[in-house]
C-alpha cells in the first residue's frame, strides 16, 4: 500500500470547501469504484497559503493509481478551468517502519 498526496492550487477567491466538494463529485465515484481504492481521503487546507489544498489517501499501488489517473483525465479539465491556477501535483509515499 502507498499514500498519495495531491496538491491543488486554487484560484484566488475560490472557497476550498466548494472546490473540494466539486472534485469529490467529479472523480470521487471513479476512485471509490476502482480496485486500488483502500480508504477515504483527508482534505487539508494549507494555513500559510490557503489557496493550496492537499488531499491524502491510501492506494493499493502506483500502477493502480496511474490507471485511475488515466480514467480521471477526461473529467478534470472543466474543474481545472473553473477552480485552479494549474494542474494538481502528485507524490507517492511509503510508510517507514519505526519502533
Amino acid at each position: 500500500m502507498i499514500t498519495v498526496e495531491e496538491v491543488w492550487a486554487l484560484k484566488p477567491g475560490v472557497r476550498a470547501d466548494h472546490a473540494m466538494q466539486a472534485i469529490e463529485d467529479v472523480i470521487g465515484p471513479l476512485a471509490h469504484a476502482h480496485p486500488g481504492w483502500c480508504g477515504h481521503a483527508m482534505f487539508l487546507q494549507q494555513l500559510d497559503e490557503p489557496d493550496h489544498v492537499v488531499i491524502l489517501y491510501p492506494w493499493r499501488s502506483i500502477e493502480d493509481h496511474e490507471d485511475l489517473l488515466a480514467q480521471e483525465k477526461p473529467h478534470l479539465q472543466g474543474f481545472y478551468d473553473r477552480f485552479c491556477t494549474a494542474s494538481r501535483t502528485l507524490r507517492y509515499y511509503s510508510e517507514i517502519p519505526h519502533h
